[in-house]
Protein backbone atom coordinates (compact mmCIF):
# COMPACT_ATOMS: atom_id res chain seq x y z
CA UNK A 1 0.00 0.00 0.00
CA UNK A 2 3.15 1.84 0.31
CA UNK A 3 3.24 2.25 -3.11
CA UNK A 4 -0.34 3.78 -4.05
CA UNK A 5 0.25 6.17 -1.18
CA UNK A 6 3.49 7.62 -2.50
CA UNK A 7 1.75 7.65 -6.52
CA UNK A 8 -1.47 9.66 -4.51
CA UNK A 9 1.04 12.34 -2.82
CA UNK A 10 3.09 12.42 -6.85
CA UNK A 11 0.11 13.16 -8.51
CA UNK A 12 -2.56 13.95 -5.73
CA UNK A 13 -4.94 16.29 -8.15
CA UNK A 14 -5.37 13.75 -11.01
CA UNK A 15 -5.39 11.22 -8.90
CA UNK A 16 -8.51 12.24 -6.81
CA UNK A 17 -10.42 13.45 -9.65
CA UNK A 18 -9.94 9.62 -11.35
CA UNK A 19 -11.40 8.58 -7.98
CA UNK A 20 -14.04 10.90 -7.21
CA UNK A 21 -14.94 10.22 -10.97
CA UNK A 22 -15.26 6.33 -10.02
CA UNK A 23 -16.98 6.99 -6.81
CA UNK A 24 -19.44 8.41 -8.25
CA UNK A 25 -19.59 5.81 -11.05
CA UNK A 26 -20.08 3.16 -8.17
CA UNK A 27 -22.92 5.49 -6.33
CA UNK A 28 -24.37 5.89 -10.14
CA UNK A 29 -23.97 2.13 -9.98
CA UNK A 30 -25.51 1.03 -6.79
CA UNK A 31 -28.03 3.43 -7.18
CA UNK A 32 -29.25 1.85 -10.22
CA UNK A 33 -29.21 -1.62 -8.46
CA UNK A 34 -31.27 -0.32 -5.91
CA UNK A 35 -34.37 0.04 -7.92
CA UNK A 36 -34.59 -3.79 -8.62
CA UNK A 37 -35.74 -4.41 -4.97
CA UNK A 38 -38.81 -2.60 -5.44
CA UNK A 39 -38.83 -3.87 -9.25
CA UNK A 40 -38.65 -7.32 -8.06
CA UNK A 41 -40.95 -7.54 -5.21
CA UNK A 42 -43.43 -5.88 -7.85
CA UNK A 43 -42.57 -8.37 -10.54
CA UNK A 44 -42.81 -11.44 -8.28
CA UNK A 45 -45.81 -9.91 -5.48
CA UNK A 46 -47.88 -8.41 -7.75
CA UNK A 47 -46.69 -9.49 -11.67
CA UNK A 48 -50.00 -8.18 -13.07
CA UNK A 49 -49.79 -4.51 -11.39
CA UNK A 50 -47.53 -2.75 -13.56
CA UNK A 51 -48.63 0.34 -11.64
CA UNK A 52 -48.48 -1.01 -8.15
CA UNK A 53 -46.93 0.72 -5.09
CA UNK A 54 -44.22 -1.37 -3.46
CA UNK A 55 -45.82 -2.81 -0.32
CA UNK A 56 -44.78 -1.54 3.28
CA UNK A 57 -40.87 -1.84 3.41
CA UNK A 58 -38.82 -3.43 5.71
CA UNK A 59 -35.32 -3.04 5.20
CA UNK A 60 -33.79 -0.06 5.35
CA UNK A 61 -33.05 0.36 1.70
CA UNK A 62 -36.66 -0.03 0.63
CA UNK A 63 -37.48 2.40 3.26
CA UNK A 64 -35.08 4.84 1.26
CA UNK A 65 -36.44 3.58 -2.44
CA UNK A 66 -39.72 4.50 -1.39
CA UNK A 67 -38.81 7.82 0.52
CA UNK A 68 -37.87 9.11 -2.77
CA UNK A 69 -40.02 8.27 -5.08
CA UNK A 70 -42.44 9.84 -2.52
CA UNK A 71 -40.78 12.71 -2.35
CA UNK A 72 -41.04 13.33 -5.93
CA UNK A 73 -44.54 12.27 -5.94
CA UNK A 74 -44.20 9.50 -8.43
CA UNK A 75 -45.60 6.19 -7.87
CA UNK A 76 -42.56 3.27 -8.50
CA UNK A 77 -43.97 0.94 -11.51
CA UNK A 78 -41.87 -1.24 -13.51
CA UNK A 79 -41.56 0.99 -16.57
CA UNK A 80 -40.43 4.14 -14.27
CA UNK A 81 -37.89 1.44 -12.37
CA UNK A 82 -36.41 0.07 -15.38
CA UNK A 83 -35.62 3.54 -16.75
CA UNK A 84 -34.20 4.40 -13.32
CA UNK A 85 -32.05 1.58 -13.53
CA UNK A 86 -31.04 1.84 -17.09
CA UNK A 87 -30.16 5.66 -16.79
CA UNK A 88 -28.15 4.84 -14.02
CA UNK A 89 -26.04 2.11 -15.62
CA UNK A 90 -25.65 4.80 -18.46
CA UNK A 91 -24.37 7.28 -16.29
CA UNK A 92 -21.93 4.25 -14.69
CA UNK A 93 -20.47 4.12 -17.98
CA UNK A 94 -20.16 7.17 -19.00
CA UNK A 95 -18.31 8.33 -15.55
CA UNK A 96 -16.16 5.05 -16.08
CA UNK A 97 -14.97 5.78 -19.74
CA UNK A 98 -14.25 9.32 -18.47
CA UNK A 99 -12.16 8.29 -15.63
CA UNK A 100 -10.27 5.61 -17.39
CA UNK A 101 -9.36 8.15 -20.24
CA UNK A 102 -7.81 10.15 -17.62
CA UNK A 103 -6.12 6.95 -16.21
CA UNK A 104 -4.80 6.24 -19.23
CA UNK A 105 -3.47 9.83 -19.69
CA UNK A 106 -1.76 9.38 -16.44
CA UNK A 107 -0.36 6.24 -17.03
CA UNK A 108 1.52 7.42 -19.74
CA UNK A 109 2.15 10.63 -18.01
CA UNK A 110 4.01 8.59 -14.88
CA UNK A 111 6.03 7.00 -17.29
CA UNK A 112 6.91 10.35 -19.10
CA UNK A 113 7.68 12.21 -15.93
CA UNK A 114 10.46 9.14 -14.69
CA UNK A 115 11.93 9.33 -17.55
CA UNK A 116 12.32 12.62 -17.61
CA UNK A 117 13.58 12.82 -14.51
CA UNK A 118 16.02 10.03 -15.00
CA UNK A 119 17.53 11.67 -18.04
CA UNK A 120 17.80 15.10 -16.38
CA UNK A 121 19.63 13.57 -12.95
CA UNK A 122 21.65 11.41 -14.90
CA UNK A 123 22.97 14.15 -17.43
CA UNK A 124 23.27 16.37 -14.43
CA UNK A 125 26.00 13.99 -12.35
CA UNK A 126 29.23 14.18 -11.95
CA UNK A 127 31.89 13.42 -14.34
CA UNK A 128 33.26 10.60 -12.36
CA UNK A 129 30.15 9.45 -11.75
CA UNK A 130 29.36 9.02 -14.85
CA UNK A 131 31.95 7.50 -16.94
CA UNK A 132 31.84 4.43 -14.60
CA UNK A 133 28.09 3.54 -15.05
CA UNK A 134 26.85 0.54 -17.37
CA UNK A 135 24.90 1.61 -20.28
CA UNK A 136 22.97 -0.95 -20.07
CA UNK A 137 21.47 -0.15 -16.33
CA UNK A 138 19.92 3.02 -17.24
CA UNK A 139 18.75 1.79 -20.80
CA UNK A 140 17.07 -0.50 -19.14
CA UNK A 141 15.67 1.77 -16.56
CA UNK A 142 14.70 4.34 -19.15
CA UNK A 143 12.64 1.27 -21.24
CA UNK A 144 11.36 -1.52 -19.53
CA UNK A 145 11.19 0.11 -15.75
CA UNK A 146 9.36 2.99 -16.71
CA UNK A 147 6.92 0.67 -18.58
CA UNK A 148 6.40 -1.00 -15.45
CA UNK A 149 5.83 1.97 -12.96
CA UNK A 150 3.57 3.32 -14.83
CA UNK A 151 1.63 0.02 -15.11
CA UNK A 152 2.29 -0.27 -11.28
CA UNK A 153 0.28 3.67 -10.87
CA UNK A 154 -2.51 2.04 -13.34
CA UNK A 155 -2.85 -1.08 -11.00
CA UNK A 156 -2.89 1.19 -7.89
CA UNK A 157 -5.84 3.49 -9.31
CA UNK A 158 -7.68 -0.32 -10.18
CA UNK A 159 -6.68 -1.13 -6.40
CA UNK A 160 -8.46 2.58 -4.78
CA UNK A 161 -11.71 2.25 -7.25
CA UNK A 162 -12.21 -1.51 -6.49
CA UNK A 163 -12.10 -0.72 -2.72
CA UNK A 164 -14.59 2.67 -3.49
CA UNK A 165 -17.06 0.47 -5.22
CA UNK A 166 -16.97 -2.59 -2.74
CA UNK A 167 -17.76 0.21 -0.39
CA UNK A 168 -20.51 1.74 -2.48
CA UNK A 169 -21.78 -1.93 -2.73
CA UNK A 170 -21.33 -2.75 1.32
CA UNK A 171 -23.53 0.40 1.97
CA UNK A 172 -26.49 -0.46 0.21
CA UNK A 173 -26.12 -4.20 1.09
CA UNK A 174 -25.92 -2.80 5.19
CA UNK A 175 -28.87 -1.25 4.34
CA UNK A 176 -30.57 -3.94 3.07
CA UNK A 177 -30.02 -6.68 5.92
CA UNK A 178 -26.59 -6.06 7.65
CA UNK A 179 -25.77 -8.97 9.42
CA UNK A 180 -25.92 -11.21 6.24
CA UNK A 181 -23.89 -8.16 4.70
CA UNK A 182 -21.21 -8.22 7.58
CA UNK A 183 -20.52 -12.11 7.41
CA UNK A 184 -20.12 -11.79 3.91
CA UNK A 185 -17.17 -9.14 4.38
CA UNK A 186 -16.08 -11.39 7.07
CA UNK A 187 -15.83 -14.36 4.10
CA UNK A 188 -14.54 -12.18 1.92
CA UNK A 189 -11.57 -10.75 4.07
CA UNK A 190 -10.83 -14.77 5.18
CA UNK A 191 -10.85 -15.77 1.46
CA UNK A 192 -8.28 -12.86 0.60
CA UNK A 193 -6.39 -14.05 4.08
CA UNK A 194 -6.44 -17.42 2.30
CA UNK A 195 -4.61 -16.56 -0.80
CA UNK A 196 -2.55 -13.98 0.30
CA UNK A 197 0.47 -16.44 -0.36
CA UNK A 198 -0.15 -16.09 -3.68
CA UNK A 199 -0.19 -12.18 -3.92
CA UNK A 200 3.29 -12.49 -1.76
CA UNK A 201 5.05 -14.65 -3.74
CA UNK A 202 4.13 -12.96 -6.98
CA UNK A 203 5.73 -10.07 -5.09
CA UNK A 204 8.78 -12.20 -4.63
CA UNK A 205 9.04 -13.12 -8.59
CA UNK A 206 8.90 -9.04 -9.10
CA UNK A 207 11.65 -8.39 -7.81
CA UNK A 208 13.56 -11.24 -8.87
CA UNK A 209 12.43 -10.14 -12.43
CA UNK A 210 13.60 -6.71 -11.91
CA UNK A 211 16.77 -7.58 -10.56
CA UNK A 212 17.66 -10.08 -13.36
CA UNK A 213 16.46 -7.49 -16.31
CA UNK A 214 18.78 -4.98 -15.03
CA UNK A 215 21.74 -7.40 -14.97
CA UNK A 216 20.63 -9.01 -18.23
CA UNK A 217 19.95 -5.74 -20.22
CA UNK A 218 23.58 -4.56 -18.73
CA UNK A 219 25.20 -7.41 -20.05
CA UNK A 220 23.58 -7.61 -23.22
CA UNK A 221 24.25 -3.92 -24.04
CA UNK A 222 28.13 -4.80 -23.22
CA UNK A 223 27.91 -7.56 -25.43
CA UNK A 224 26.54 -5.89 -28.09
CA UNK A 225 29.53 -3.15 -27.99
CA UNK A 226 31.95 -5.95 -28.31
CA UNK A 227 30.36 -8.51 -30.60
CA UNK A 228 33.01 -7.61 -33.43
CA UNK A 229 35.59 -8.87 -31.78
CA UNK A 230 34.16 -12.10 -30.37
CA UNK A 231 32.38 -13.01 -34.00
CA UNK A 232 36.03 -12.58 -35.57
CA UNK A 233 37.58 -14.83 -32.75
CA UNK A 234 34.23 -17.36 -33.44
CA UNK A 235 34.03 -16.70 -29.02
CA UNK A 236 30.38 -15.40 -29.81
CA UNK A 237 29.24 -18.64 -28.08
CA UNK A 238 30.96 -17.85 -24.95
CA UNK A 239 28.96 -14.45 -24.84
CA UNK A 240 25.74 -16.25 -25.60
CA UNK A 241 26.02 -19.14 -22.98
CA UNK A 242 26.20 -16.77 -20.06
CA UNK A 243 23.06 -14.88 -21.71
CA UNK A 244 21.51 -18.00 -21.88
CA UNK A 245 21.80 -18.69 -18.62
CA UNK A 246 20.14 -14.85 -17.32
CA UNK A 247 17.31 -15.47 -19.37
CA UNK A 248 16.73 -19.19 -18.39
CA UNK A 249 17.07 -17.50 -14.53
CA UNK A 250 14.75 -14.41 -15.92
CA UNK A 251 12.25 -17.35 -17.28
CA UNK A 252 12.00 -19.11 -13.96
CA UNK A 253 11.20 -16.03 -12.55
CA UNK A 254 8.36 -14.92 -14.91
CA UNK A 255 7.23 -18.57 -14.43
CA UNK A 256 6.79 -18.30 -10.58
CA UNK A 257 5.32 -14.99 -11.99
CA UNK A 258 2.37 -16.65 -14.04
CA UNK A 259 2.05 -19.42 -11.71
CA UNK A 260 1.07 -17.22 -8.86
CA UNK A 261 -1.54 -15.06 -11.04
CA UNK A 262 -2.75 -17.91 -12.21
CA UNK A 263 -3.43 -19.86 -9.03
CA UNK A 264 -4.93 -16.64 -7.47
CA UNK A 265 -7.18 -16.20 -10.48
CA UNK A 266 -8.38 -19.95 -10.53
CA UNK A 267 -8.83 -20.32 -6.98
CA UNK A 268 -10.87 -16.75 -6.22
CA UNK A 269 -13.94 -18.55 -8.23
CA UNK A 270 -14.82 -21.69 -6.52
CA UNK A 271 -14.11 -20.35 -3.21
CA UNK A 272 -16.29 -17.29 -3.99
CA UNK A 273 -19.30 -19.85 -5.23
CA UNK A 274 -18.73 -22.84 -2.35
CA UNK A 275 -19.25 -19.72 0.33
CA UNK A 276 -22.54 -18.06 -1.94
CA UNK A 277 -24.29 -21.82 -1.95
CA UNK A 278 -23.87 -22.03 1.69
CA UNK A 279 -25.06 -18.48 2.23
CA UNK A 280 -27.76 -18.74 -0.24
CA UNK A 281 -28.75 -22.11 1.18
CA UNK A 282 -28.99 -20.72 4.96
CA UNK A 283 -30.82 -16.83 3.81
CA UNK A 284 -34.20 -19.46 2.37
CA UNK A 285 -33.92 -22.35 4.14
CA UNK A 286 -33.07 -20.69 7.78
CA UNK A 287 -33.49 -17.18 7.54
CA UNK A 288 -36.88 -17.92 5.33
CA UNK A 289 -35.74 -13.94 3.54
CA UNK A 290 -38.39 -13.25 0.90
CA UNK A 291 -36.92 -14.21 -2.52
CA UNK A 292 -36.71 -10.94 -4.25
CA UNK A 293 -34.82 -9.42 -1.17
CA UNK A 294 -32.85 -12.69 -1.62
CA UNK A 295 -32.28 -12.19 -5.03
CA UNK A 296 -30.71 -8.35 -4.63
CA UNK A 297 -28.75 -9.29 -1.49
CA UNK A 298 -26.81 -11.67 -3.52
CA UNK A 299 -26.71 -9.89 -6.10
CA UNK A 300 -25.08 -7.13 -3.70
CA UNK A 301 -23.10 -9.34 -1.87
CA UNK A 302 -21.63 -11.05 -5.08
CA UNK A 303 -20.45 -7.31 -5.95
CA UNK A 304 -19.33 -7.13 -2.95
CA UNK A 305 -16.96 -10.11 -3.43
CA UNK A 306 -16.13 -9.37 -6.82
CA UNK A 307 -14.82 -6.04 -6.31
CA UNK A 308 -12.26 -7.24 -3.59
CA UNK A 309 -11.39 -10.33 -6.04
CA UNK A 310 -10.12 -7.66 -8.35
CA UNK A 311 -8.53 -5.58 -5.34
CA UNK A 312 -6.60 -8.47 -4.49
CA UNK A 313 -6.08 -9.36 -8.39
CA UNK A 314 -5.10 -5.80 -9.11
CA UNK A 315 -2.66 -5.75 -6.33
CA UNK A 316 -0.88 -8.91 -6.89
CA UNK A 317 -0.28 -6.96 -10.28
CA UNK A 318 1.20 -4.01 -8.42
CA UNK A 319 3.54 -5.78 -6.27
CA UNK A 320 4.88 -7.79 -9.44
CA UNK A 321 5.80 -4.17 -11.02
CA UNK A 322 6.27 -1.73 -8.33
CA UNK A 323 9.68 -3.36 -7.60
CA UNK A 324 10.47 -1.68 -11.31
CA UNK A 325 9.33 1.79 -9.56
CA UNK A 326 11.23 1.59 -6.64
CA UNK A 327 14.57 0.31 -8.41
CA UNK A 328 14.42 3.66 -11.11
CA UNK A 329 13.22 5.60 -8.60
CA UNK A 330 16.85 4.80 -6.38
CA UNK A 331 18.46 5.16 -9.71
CA UNK A 332 16.71 8.96 -9.97
CA UNK A 333 17.84 9.45 -6.47
CA UNK A 334 21.26 8.36 -7.22
CA UNK A 335 21.66 10.46 -9.87
CA UNK A 336 20.80 13.61 -8.18
CA UNK A 337 22.78 12.63 -4.91
CA UNK A 338 25.96 12.97 -7.85
CA UNK A 339 24.63 16.47 -9.12
CA UNK A 340 28.14 18.10 -10.59
CA UNK A 341 28.39 20.96 -8.40
CA UNK A 342 28.71 24.08 -10.18
CA UNK A 343 30.39 26.67 -7.61
CA UNK A 344 31.78 29.37 -9.81
CA UNK A 345 29.47 32.02 -10.34
CA UNK A 346 32.10 34.55 -12.36
CA UNK A 347 31.20 35.09 -16.08
CA UNK A 348 34.21 33.54 -18.15
CA UNK A 349 36.24 35.86 -21.02
CA UNK A 350 38.81 33.77 -23.22
CA UNK A 351 41.16 36.62 -24.11
CA UNK A 352 45.11 34.98 -23.46
CA UNK A 353 44.24 31.74 -23.28
CA UNK A 354 43.94 28.57 -20.85
CA UNK A 355 46.71 27.69 -18.25
CA UNK A 356 46.81 24.82 -15.96
CA UNK A 357 49.49 25.56 -13.15
CA UNK A 358 51.36 22.79 -11.53
CA UNK A 359 47.85 20.35 -11.79
CA UNK A 360 47.82 17.34 -10.17
CA UNK A 361 45.11 14.41 -10.11
CA UNK A 362 44.75 10.86 -9.24
CA UNK A 363 42.75 7.95 -9.98
CA UNK A 364 42.35 5.68 -7.09
CA UNK A 365 45.46 6.56 -5.72
CA UNK A 366 46.60 6.30 -9.21
CA UNK A 367 48.67 9.34 -10.18
CA UNK A 368 48.14 10.71 -13.58
CA UNK A 369 49.21 14.09 -13.49
CA UNK A 370 52.09 15.02 -11.25
CA UNK A 371 52.35 18.82 -10.67
CA UNK A 372 51.81 19.64 -14.14
CA UNK A 373 52.17 23.00 -16.18
CA UNK A 374 50.42 23.53 -19.51
CA UNK A 375 49.90 26.87 -21.34
CA UNK A 376 47.75 26.86 -24.53
CA UNK A 377 47.84 30.76 -25.57
CA UNK A 378 44.30 32.14 -27.65
CA UNK A 379 44.38 32.01 -31.13
CA UNK A 380 46.74 29.20 -30.85
CA UNK A 381 47.41 25.47 -32.59
CA UNK A 382 48.39 23.58 -29.45
CA UNK A 383 49.00 19.45 -29.09
CA UNK A 384 49.30 17.27 -26.20
CA UNK A 385 50.83 13.84 -27.73
CA UNK A 386 52.00 10.57 -25.25
CA UNK A 387 51.12 7.20 -24.84
CA UNK A 388 47.80 5.63 -23.91
CA UNK A 389 46.79 6.71 -20.44
CA UNK A 390 49.53 9.33 -19.80
CA UNK A 391 46.95 11.80 -18.78
CA UNK A 392 46.35 13.53 -22.30
CA UNK A 393 42.32 12.95 -21.73
CA UNK A 394 42.93 14.07 -18.36
CA UNK A 395 44.02 17.38 -19.06
CA UNK A 396 41.19 17.76 -21.66
CA UNK A 397 38.51 16.78 -18.98
CA UNK A 398 40.20 19.21 -16.42
CA UNK A 399 40.05 22.18 -19.13
CA UNK A 400 36.08 21.51 -19.97
CA UNK A 401 35.57 21.61 -16.27
CA UNK A 402 34.40 17.69 -15.72
CA UNK A 403 37.26 17.17 -13.45
CA UNK A 404 38.86 19.89 -10.62
CA UNK A 405 42.25 19.33 -10.19
CA UNK A 406 43.08 18.08 -6.71
CA UNK A 407 46.46 19.82 -6.47
CA UNK A 408 46.89 23.24 -8.62
CA UNK A 409 44.74 25.78 -10.36
CA UNK A 410 43.56 25.63 -13.64
CA UNK A 411 42.90 29.31 -15.40
CA UNK A 412 40.98 31.34 -18.02
CA UNK A 413 42.59 34.01 -18.36
CA UNK A 414 43.58 35.35 -14.92
CA UNK A 415 40.46 33.34 -13.31
CA UNK A 416 40.75 30.26 -11.62
CA UNK A 417 38.15 28.06 -13.68
CA UNK A 418 36.76 26.72 -9.73
CA UNK A 419 35.51 30.91 -9.92
CA UNK A 420 33.71 30.75 -13.50
CA UNK A 421 30.21 29.54 -13.99
CA UNK A 422 31.24 26.15 -15.71
CA UNK A 423 28.15 25.76 -17.71
CA UNK A 424 29.14 29.07 -19.57
CA UNK A 425 32.13 28.23 -20.03
CA UNK A 426 31.64 25.00 -21.80
CA UNK A 427 29.22 26.74 -24.29
CA UNK A 428 32.36 28.70 -25.45
CA UNK A 429 34.17 24.65 -26.54
CA UNK A 430 33.84 22.72 -29.04
CA UNK A 431 34.49 19.05 -28.51
CA UNK A 432 35.28 16.54 -30.89
CA UNK A 433 35.84 12.89 -29.67
CA UNK A 434 37.52 10.13 -30.78
CA UNK A 435 34.05 8.44 -31.44
CA UNK A 436 32.28 9.85 -34.71
CA UNK A 437 28.68 8.83 -33.48
CA UNK A 438 26.69 10.11 -36.37
CA UNK A 439 22.94 9.83 -35.32
CA UNK A 440 20.26 8.32 -38.14
CA UNK A 441 19.09 11.66 -39.16
CA UNK A 442 19.91 14.53 -41.82
CA UNK A 443 23.08 15.73 -42.09
CA UNK A 444 21.86 19.33 -40.67
CA UNK A 445 19.85 17.31 -38.03
CA UNK A 446 23.23 15.73 -37.15
CA UNK A 447 25.06 19.36 -37.10
CA UNK A 448 22.50 21.44 -35.36
CA UNK A 449 21.46 18.54 -33.17
CA UNK A 450 17.60 19.78 -33.24
CA UNK A 451 18.62 23.57 -32.10
CA UNK A 452 16.36 25.39 -34.77
CA UNK A 453 18.20 28.64 -33.54
CA UNK A 454 20.45 27.57 -36.18
CA UNK A 455 19.85 28.52 -40.14
CA UNK A 456 21.15 26.25 -43.31
CA UNK A 457 23.52 29.39 -43.81
CA UNK A 458 24.99 28.18 -39.84
CA UNK A 459 24.86 24.58 -41.33
CA UNK A 460 26.63 25.00 -44.35
CA UNK A 461 29.19 27.43 -42.71
CA UNK A 462 30.39 24.74 -40.07
CA UNK A 463 29.80 22.48 -43.01
CA UNK A 464 32.55 24.57 -45.35
CA UNK A 465 34.83 25.44 -42.13
CA UNK A 466 35.51 21.47 -41.15
CA UNK A 467 35.83 20.64 -44.52
CA UNK A 468 32.44 18.78 -45.48
CA UNK A 469 30.66 20.98 -47.35
CA UNK A 470 32.16 19.79 -50.90
CA UNK A 471 30.91 15.88 -50.28
CA UNK A 472 27.55 17.34 -48.27
CA UNK A 473 26.68 19.05 -51.85
CA UNK A 474 27.20 16.18 -53.68
CA UNK A 475 24.93 14.06 -51.97
CA UNK A 476 21.19 13.57 -52.79
CA UNK A 477 19.45 15.51 -51.00
CA UNK A 478 22.22 17.77 -49.45
CA UNK A 479 21.95 18.65 -46.35
CA UNK A 480 19.13 16.95 -46.04
CA UNK A 481 20.27 13.86 -46.91
CA UNK A 482 20.33 10.64 -44.32
CA UNK A 483 23.11 9.63 -42.96
CA UNK A 484 24.26 7.41 -39.67
CA UNK A 485 22.92 4.26 -39.16
CA UNK A 486 21.35 2.58 -42.11
CA UNK A 487 21.32 5.88 -43.79
CA UNK A 488 23.66 6.85 -46.88
CA UNK A 489 27.18 5.48 -45.91
CA UNK A 490 30.40 8.17 -45.64
CA UNK A 491 33.48 7.36 -45.12
CA UNK A 492 35.41 7.18 -41.17
CA UNK A 493 36.82 10.83 -42.24
CA UNK A 494 33.82 12.02 -43.78
CA UNK A 495 31.93 11.29 -40.41
CA UNK A 496 34.73 12.76 -38.68
CA UNK A 497 34.43 15.82 -40.35
CA UNK A 498 30.35 16.31 -40.09
CA UNK A 499 31.64 15.61 -36.17
CA UNK A 500 33.64 18.71 -36.22
CA UNK A 501 31.24 21.12 -37.92
CA UNK A 502 28.27 19.74 -35.04
CA UNK A 503 31.45 21.55 -32.75
CA UNK A 504 31.92 24.65 -34.91
CA UNK A 505 28.10 25.71 -35.72
CA UNK A 506 27.99 27.07 -32.46
CA UNK A 507 31.02 29.02 -33.09
CA UNK A 508 33.15 28.28 -30.04
CA UNK A 509 36.35 30.12 -29.11
CA UNK A 510 38.29 26.73 -27.69
CA UNK A 511 38.10 23.68 -30.26
CA UNK A 512 38.68 20.49 -28.74
CA UNK A 513 39.87 17.26 -31.10
CA UNK A 514 40.01 14.20 -28.06
CA UNK A 515 42.08 11.51 -30.18
CA UNK A 516 39.50 13.05 -32.96
CA UNK A 517 42.20 11.32 -35.85
CA UNK A 518 43.71 8.29 -33.76
CA UNK A 519 41.23 6.02 -35.90
CA UNK A 520 41.29 8.06 -38.94
CA UNK A 521 43.92 6.51 -42.10
CA UNK A 522 46.99 8.43 -42.71
CA UNK A 523 45.45 10.40 -45.61
CA UNK A 524 42.04 11.63 -43.69
CA UNK A 525 44.33 12.61 -40.72
CA UNK A 526 46.50 14.66 -42.60
CA UNK A 527 43.32 16.33 -44.46
CA UNK A 528 42.27 16.81 -40.69
CA UNK A 529 45.01 18.15 -39.92
CA UNK A 530 45.27 20.61 -42.58
CA UNK A 531 41.69 21.64 -41.99
CA UNK A 532 42.50 22.43 -38.44
CA UNK A 533 45.94 24.39 -39.69
CA UNK A 534 43.06 26.68 -41.81
CA UNK A 535 40.86 27.23 -38.72
CA UNK A 536 44.44 28.57 -36.93
CA UNK A 537 43.46 32.07 -35.70
CA UNK A 538 39.78 31.87 -36.02
CA UNK A 539 39.67 30.07 -32.72
CA UNK A 540 41.84 28.58 -30.14
CA UNK A 541 42.61 24.50 -31.03
CA UNK A 542 43.70 21.98 -28.59
CA UNK A 543 44.07 18.80 -30.48
CA UNK A 544 45.15 15.60 -28.44
CA UNK A 545 46.65 12.14 -29.97
CA UNK A 546 49.05 9.76 -29.49
CA UNK A 547 50.18 10.08 -32.60
CA UNK A 548 52.95 12.56 -33.87
CA UNK A 549 51.88 13.27 -37.27
CA UNK A 550 49.58 15.99 -35.30
CA UNK A 551 52.77 18.03 -34.51
CA UNK A 552 53.76 18.80 -37.97
CA UNK A 553 49.90 21.36 -37.91
CA UNK A 554 50.95 22.21 -34.36
CA UNK A 555 52.50 25.33 -33.54
CA UNK A 556 52.99 24.42 -29.82
CA UNK A 557 53.00 20.95 -28.18
CA UNK A 558 53.57 19.13 -25.26
CA UNK A 559 54.53 15.50 -24.58
CA UNK A 560 52.84 13.93 -21.10
CA UNK A 561 55.14 10.92 -19.77
CA UNK A 562 54.87 9.56 -16.37
CA UNK A 563 52.29 12.65 -15.31
CA UNK A 564 54.69 15.04 -16.41
CA UNK A 565 54.28 17.67 -19.33
CA UNK A 566 57.14 18.36 -21.38
CA UNK A 567 57.03 21.57 -23.98
CA UNK A 568 58.71 20.25 -27.66
CA UNK A 569 60.82 23.33 -28.51
CA UNK A 570 61.39 22.45 -32.17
Amino acid sequence: MHLIVTFFKRYPGQSIITLIALLFAGIAEGFGLSMLLPLLGLVINSPGAGGIAVAQSKSTLEQLVTGFFDAIGMTPTIGLLLVVFVVSILMKAVLVLLANKRVGYMVAQVATDLRLALIRALFATRWEYYVHQPIGRFTNAFAMEANRSAAAYLYAIRVAAMLLHALVYGSLAMMLAWKETLITLGAGVFILYILRHFVTKAKKAGKRQTTLLKSLIALLTDTLQSIKPLKAMARENMADLVLQKETTKLNKALRKQVFSKEALKALQEPLITIFFAIGLYLAMVWLKMDLATVIIMVFMLVKILKSLQKVQTELQAMVIAESAYWSLWSKIKEAENEEEKNIGTREPSFNEGVHLQKVSFSYDDKPVLKNASLTFPKGSFSAIIGSSGAGKTTVVDLITGLLRPQKGQVWIDHMDLAEVNVKDWRRMIGYVPQETLLLHDTVRFNVTLGDTKFTDRDVENALRDAGAWNFVAEMADGIDTVVGERGSRVSGGQRQRITIARALVHKPQLLILDEATSALDPASEADICKIMGQLRGKLTILAISHQTAILAAADRAYRLEDGVANFIDE
